[in-house]
C-alpha cells in the first residue's frame, strides 16, 4: 500500500493521540487546533546543537540542555528506552504548559467523563493548546458534572512522530531540578515502549513505575547537590500524595456507601473537602509556605483526584513486576507488553495479583 502523504499522517495521528472527540462534538474544530498546535509546536523546535552553538542562549540554558542529553543518553544505556530522535530538539513556547488538560467527573463519583477515538481508545481527559479554549470547553460540560483544567508541562505522541524530528524539550520543563527533569523524561519516553489502548490507568501508572524506578538510578550516580534538591522537592511530593490518596478513598468509600442518600453524600463530600484543604495548610506551614500545590489544591474535585489516580493507581504492581523480572528492563518491557494486549479484564486482574492492596481503579 502507498504510503499516506506525511501532512495526513499527521492530521491521523493527532487526531488519535491528543484528545478525543465526544459523542456529542464532533466536528473539524477540535482537531483542527490539535493539529495546528502540535505543527507549530514542532516548528519553534530546533536541534539541541543549534542552541549550544548559539551565542545568544543564556548559561543557564545552554547547562540544562547539555544536562537533558547526559540523562537521553542515561535512558538508552542504563534503562533500555527508545533510542530515537525524540528529546534532541528543543522548543520555547512562550506559554507555561505544552497543553491544557480538561477533566470531569460527577458529583457523586470518582470515574472520570471519557472521550473516545480511533487506535488510542477512550481516556479521561480533553487536551487543548491554548487555556482559553479549554476553559471555554469545560464551562460547556454543564453544572452537574466537577470539571478541572490543569496545565500539562510535556505529552508523548507514543514515538510516531520521530521521523519528524519527535518529541521536543520545552520550556514548560526545562527548568525542573535534576532529579524531576530525568523523571519526566524517563516517563514520557516510557510510553513509546508500551501503550495499551484506551487504558489510561495502566498507561499512565506503567511510566511512572519506570520514572521511579529510574529516577533512583539517576540519582545514585548524581552529585550530592542535586540528591539534596531532590530529596527535598520529592519529599513535599511525597507528603502531597499520600494526603490527595487518603483523600481519594475516603471519597470513594463515600461514594459507594449505600446506606446515604444524595443529600448525605453530598454534605459528607464537602466535610471531606474541607478537612483536605486544612490538612494541606498545615503542611504547607511545615514547608514553609512552599505554595507549589496551591493551585492544584485550590481546584481538587472529583475531577482532579480522579485524574492523579491515573498516575499511581498501579505504580505498586509494576514495580513489583520490575522485581519479579530480575530487575532487568529488556524482561521487564516484555512482560508490561504481555499485559498490554491481554483484555482490559484480565489485564486488571493481573495487576490486582501483583498488588492486592490495591483498590480497583475509579478511572477507566
Amino acid at each position: 500500500m502507498k504510503p499516506a502523504p506525511r501532512h495526513v499522517l499527521v492530521a491521523v495521528c493527532l487526531a488519535v493521540l491528543l484528545s478525543g472527540c465526544a459523542a456529542t462534538d464532533i466536528g473539524p474544530g477540535y482537531y483542527w487546533q490539535s493539529v495546528t498546535g502540535h505543527l507549530k509546536l514542532m516548528h519553534a523546535a530546533r536541534p539541541v546543537r543549534d542552541w549550544l552553538d548559539d551565542p545568544a542562549t543564556p548559561p543557564a540554558l545552554q547547562q540544562k540542555l547539555q544536562l537533558t542529553q547526559r540523562i537521553r543518553s542515561f535512558a538508552v544505556t542504563e534503562l533500555g528506552l527508545p533510542d530515537n530522535a525524540s528529546y534532541r530538539r528543543y522548543a520555547d513556547l512562550h506559554r507555561k504548559a505544552a497543553v491544557y488538560n480538561v477533566v470531569a467527573a460527577p458529583a457523586l463519583s470518582l470515574r472520570l467523563q471519557q472521550w473516545c477515538f480511533p487506535v488510542a481508545g477512550c481516556v479521561g481527559y480533553r487536551g487543548y493548546y491554548d487555556e482559553d479554549e479549554a476553559r471555554a470547553f469545560a464551562a460547556g460540560l454543564g453544572s452537574d458534572l466537577d470539571v478541572a483544567v490543569y496545565p500539562v508541562p510535556a505529552y508523548s505522541t507514543l514515538g510516531w512522530m520521530n521521523w519528524a524530528g519527535g518529541d521536543p524539550l520545552l520550556n514548560t520543563f526545562i527548568g525542573y531540578p535534576e532529579g524531576e527533569l530525568a523523571r519526566l523524561i524517563f516517563h514520557e519516553l516510557a510510553h513509546q515502549v508500551v501503550y495499551a489502548s484506551g487504558d489510561t490507568v495502566f498507561n499512565e501508572s506503567f511510566a511512572t513505575a519506570v520514572e521511579r524506578i529510574g529516577g533512583a538510578r539517576w540519582r545514585a550516580q548524581a552529585d550530592e547537590a542535586a540528591r539534596k534538591t531532590y530529596a527535598e522537592f520529592d519529599g513535599r511530593r511525597q507528603a502531597f500524595r499520600a494526603l490527595t490518596r487518603a483523600t481519594r478513598d475516603q471519597l470513594q468509600t463515600l461514594y459507594e456507601d449505600p446506606s446515604l442518600d444524595e443529600t448525605a453524600k453530598r454534605a459528607r463530600k464537602a466535610e471531606l473537602m474541607q478537612a483536605f484543604r486544612q490538612r494541606y495548610a498545615d503542611l504547607r506551614e511545615d514547608w514553609g509556605g512552599y505554595k507549589g500545590y496551591d493551585a492544584w489544591v485550590a481546584r481538587a474535585n472529583n475531577a482532579s483526584f480522579g485524574a492523579q489516580a491515573a498516575y499511581d493507581q498501579w505504580v505498586p504492581a509494576f514495580e513489583t513486576l520490575f522485581a519479579r523480572e530480575g530487575r532487568d528492563f529488556a524482561r521487564f518491557y516484555d512482560a508490561v507488553r504481555a499485559l498490554a494486549r491481554q483484555p482490559a479484564a484480565e489485564r486488571q486482574a493481573a495487576l490486582q495479583a501483583l498488588d492486592p492492596t490495591a483498590r480497583p481503579p475509579s478511572t477507566p
